[in-house]
């Protein structure tokens, strides 16, 4: 992909991606309380990798996933199933929501198998942009 590389460009991503990327996990991880999820979590991260595409170039964006996108896609629909397995083992729905609460401390920390559903769209939503990405790319 031959875009040119503008140095306004390159050093507001290298600001603004860090920033993404930790807002999309914010998203993720208050997405099974509150609006927010995998879903628009997957959607941020992936524009947080198409502008580091945009403004180093698509070998660039693929090193620094580290990851081939079909892989997220693929592992990211494996921890969607695995989400709803617990459910099945008390005798409840397959994907029955279910939460636990441990203390670490005086801190309680929940967690559930939305959780667990929600970080698996999340791989597939970044793994579907990323794709996206790259295909367009090399039309291009």
């Amino acid at each position: 992909m031959t875009i040119s590389m503008s140095l306004v460009l390159r050093t507001a991503t290298r600001l603004i991606m860090p920033l993404l990327l930790v807002f999309s996990v914010y998203m993720l991880l208050r997405g099974h309380d509150k609006p927010g999820g995998g879903f628009i979590a997957g959607l941020m991260a992936g524009t947080a990798f198409a502008l580091y595409a945009v403004a180093y170039g698509t070998e660039a964006m693929a090193r620094l996933l580290r990851l081939d996108p079909h892989t997220l896609i693929g592992g990211g629909l494996l921890i969607t199933l695995l989400g709803g397995v617990p459910a099945l083992f008390l005798g409840e729905a397959f994907l029955t929501g279910l939460w636990w609460t441990f203390y670490i401390g005086e801190v309680a920390v929940k967690l559930s198998t939305v959780l667990i559903f929600d970080i698996g769209v999340y791989l597939v939503v970044l793994g579907v942009a990323s794709t996206v990405v790259l295909v367009l790319a090399e039309e291009t």
